[in-house]
Formats: C-alpha cells, structure tokens, sequence
C-alpha cells in the first residue's frame, strides 16, 4: 500500500472523512447478467487489487498489506435488484445515496457493483462503489477500459489468468517494504547532491533561496487550515444528499476557447459562479472560497489503479464579475499549483500526515470548502454486457468539505454529480440550481443569449443546461 493510498484508508476513523466512490451508470435496457460475470471476472484478474483485501502488518512496521481474499466471491461483491415501481433517476439516486454513507466490509475487497432493473423505458442502472485507496478517478477510467466494450456485441479481451499469489510472508513484505523505501530516499538524495553541491559552490545566495522556496511550498501544501471561506456552508455531519446536472461538452470547450483557458477552468469557473448565486440568494457575500481540487501524478508505465494524485487546497476567487476573467484568474491560480516545487514530494508529505493521529488532521479537510474534480471520460459510446451505457454520473467523498462536484464527460456530454453535506448544504436542490445557472454563464459566452436550465431529452435531472 503507498502513503497515499494509506492516507485515504485511515481517514475512515472519522466517519465523515470516508473515502467512498459511487459512480452511477444509466443503461439502455439490462445487461446479460452472465456476461457481466463473466466481464467483471476477467477485470478482478487485470486488476488484481479489486481481489485483493487489506491485511495489518502487526506493529505498523508498514502500512496495510494487499493481499488475494482466500475467500474471495465475486457474487459477494456483484448483486442484481429491483426497484419498486415507478422507478426513475431518482430512484437510482436514492439508493445511491446509501451507497455513498454505508462503510465496507473491511475483511474483503473494498469494491461492490449493483445492478438496478425496473426503470422506466426497459432501462436499467449499474451502481459502482469503490474505495479511495483502491484508485482515483484517472485509474478508474482505465480500470473500466479493461470491464467495459465499445459494441453491443462485445469486445474481443485477452484471457487473463489468475494472478500470481505474493511468496514473501510478513517478514519478507516488511523487509522488502521498507528497503524499497529507504533505497528510494537514497537514490533521490544521491541524485540530488551533485547538482546541489554544484549550486552551492556556484551560486550560494541562489541555493539558499531556492532551498526557502522549497520549503514555502511544503508549507502551503501540508499548512493546517483553521476557518472555512464560506460565512454559509460551515456546519459538517454524515448526512449527505446527491444530485446531478448535465451540460453539453462543447459549450466548456467554447467558452474556455474565447478565455484562452482549459476546460477544467470552464468548469471551475461554472461552480464560483453557481456559488455565488447560491450565497446571494441566502443574503450573503462571498469575496473567496477554498477548494480541494486533486492533481494527477499518474505517468506513463504506472500500474493500473491506485492512487497517483495529491489533493491540493487553495483559495479561489468568486467575485470576480466577468466570466472571462474569472477563468483566467483560475487559470493562473491553479498552474501555479500544478507547478509548486513541492507536488513532487507529496508522497513524502502523505508519509507525514499518516504519523500523525487522524484528530489532527481533521479541521485540515473539514475547513475547506468544496472539492471539485474533472475526469476526462470516453469521447466513444460504451457498453456493459450488451447494455449501451447513456450518462455517467460520479459522485466522489466530501472528505470532510460541505460538497464535492465531480465532472467526468461522455460522449460529448458532462456528468456532474453532486455530493452534499447535508449540514453544509440543507437545500440541495437549490445548490444544484446555482451551479446550472453558472454553467449557463459560462455556455452563454459567444452566443447571443444565455443558456437557461430546463430539460436535456433525458432522466430529467435537476438543473440540466441545454446546448446553446
């Protein structure tokens, strides 16, 4: 298990601070139930993780190990119901929703999938739940390359044998586990003292700035936070609400064009606008808000799941008027956190953070605002055992904020889903309801006038923004 994956398993000490995805996928009509088996043991044997469970080292001479379930089941871990009629998204939502507050079993593989018959239409809906420490949203995507087919018919996989059971014992995982780490420090330092030698020699006053720099990031990065931005999202329970919003792809695109910005920046800019509104409307102002928004670290050759982000946490402004220039403002703000000197020792600062006992850390996560992620999903039609996939809708862990607002795009539209502390967020619907009035902003841009939410051709779900 790496630091980062331990920080997001021992985080569940604190009920609010669970590391639960749930990712809701709406069908054409029902999988083949055989099919899906058979598709879902091909992908447990390409990923093993998903047939692995955590098992203590004793002492914490290192983190948790992953080890095969001996009694692993995939018809533990997949199950097939009904809804009662009449069945709807939110219905879906519904049982979503008790998805996202239920904890795992943590004798076995953190991960379950639930297939939902009876909606309306003939459709039917695929619930996954997986833990945090299992993987981030890009492995996710990569993880459903390996479940999913791009025909109805099916697509041709490579047999996947069982995978190989580890030989070491815990003597040898401990030995292994700790000179892996301790060599890895060596390497770095060795790599590393040349070229700071060298600068020493060559340019005294520029090595010890740079060393202060350094140490500046590191600071900004692991600072502890005392207050939430926000006069009005304060209160944090386990409560949680979920909604969802659909926004065509290209209206993002078109308005980070004009601003000469990212998607990502669109879509931030989307949410402050949204929570603007949603302040305003409750008689309030707000200059700033802090958001935990997470950084890929995943590179080419890495394995398949796991986690390969650091969640960064920053201030971001929300009354800067024009649209435009709040997108260039985030622009700005969040490649300055891509590029901090210290995103390469995340590791190392998670390693930190697991020292330490969970109490601590809590007014960290608790104190910030809302966690926002863009998840570049499949630009192609995907199937589930012979069932056309036609939304996608994520919702990832709060951790402690009063929502989390995940993005991920399908075939041209964004699913957004929703996750709300109840105690933060006690009118969700009227949060969801902002946030689609600022995506019409940012889909107005270049068109004569403004998106207004209303009907997708859809589930009809809560403030969807049509294309303009």
């Amino acid at each position: 298990m790496t630091q980062s994956d331990l920080f997001a398993w021992s985080m569940e000490q604190d009920p609010s601070l669970r590391s639960t995805i749930v990712t809701v996928l709406i069908l054409d009509t029902e999988p083949d139930w055989d099919r899906l088996l058979r598709m879902l043991d091909r992908g447990t044997r390409a990923v093993p993780r998903f047939r692995h469970r955590l098992v203590a080292v004793p002492w914490g001479l290192t983190p948790p190990r992953w080890l095969p379930d001996p009694d692993f089941d995939l018809c533990w871990h997949v199950r097939h119901l009904a809804l009662p009629a009449p069945a709807d998204l939110s219905s879906v939502i519904e049982f979503a929703r008790t998805e996202v507050m239920s904890a795992f079993d943590p004798a076995r593989p953190l991960w379950r999938f639930t297939v939902l018959g009876g909606l309306d239409g003939g459709r039917s809906a695929l619930v996954l739940k997986v833990h945090h420490s299992l993987t981030d949203g890009v492995g996710g995507m990569q993880i459903a390359g390996e479940i999913l087919d791009v025909t109805r018919a099916g697509t041709a996989h490579v047999p996947v044998p069982d995978p190989a059971r580890p030989g070491d014992g815990v003597l040898g995982d401990i030995v292994t586990w700790n000179w892996s780490a301790g060599a890895d420090l060596v390497r770095a330092g060795m790599a590393a003292i040349p070229p700071i030698a060298w600068h020493a020699v060559t340019n005294p006053v520029g090595a010890v700035r740079d060393g202060a720099v350094m140490a500046e990031s590191l600071f900004r990065l692991a600072r502890p936070i005392t207050r939430t931005l926000s006069p009005l999202m304060t209160e944090r329970s386990l409560g949680r609400r979920l909604t969802v919003l659909e926004v065509p792809l290209e209206t993002l695109h078109r308005g980070a064009r004009l601003a000469g910005c990212t998607v990502n920046d669109a879509f931030l800019a989307s949410v402050l606008i949204g929570l603007r509104i949603y302040h305003s409307r409750h008689g309030t102002k707000v200059e700033q808000l802090r958001v935990a928004m997470p950084i890929s670290l995943r590179r080419t050759g890495d394995p398949v799941g796991g986690n390969r982000i650091t969640l960064t946490r920053f201030a971001v402004p929300v009354a800067v008027g024009d649209t435009v220039d709040l997108m260039r403002a985030l622009d700005a703000t969040v490649e300055r956190w891509r590029h901090e000197p210290a995103i390469p020792l995340s590791n190392a600062v998670a390693a930190t953070f697991n020292r330490l006992p969970v109490g601590l850390l809590t007014p960290m996560f608790k104190h910030v605002d809302f966690i926002a992620s863009d998840v570049p999903g499949s630009p192609v039609a995907l199937y589930v055992a012979g069932a056309k996939v036609e939304r996608i809708y994520p919702f990832g862990p709060t951790t402690g904020t009063a929502f989390n607002i995940t993005l991920i795009s399908h075939v041209g539209t964004c699913c957004i889903g929703i996750n709300s502390d109840t105690a933060a967020v006690p009118d969700p619907e009227t949060l969801t309801d902002c946030l689609a009035e600022g995506f019409g902003a940012v889909a107005a841009l270049g068109t004569a006038e403004p998106a207004q939410p209303g009907p997708a051709g859809h589930p009809a779900p809560p403030g969807t923004v049509p294309p303009s």
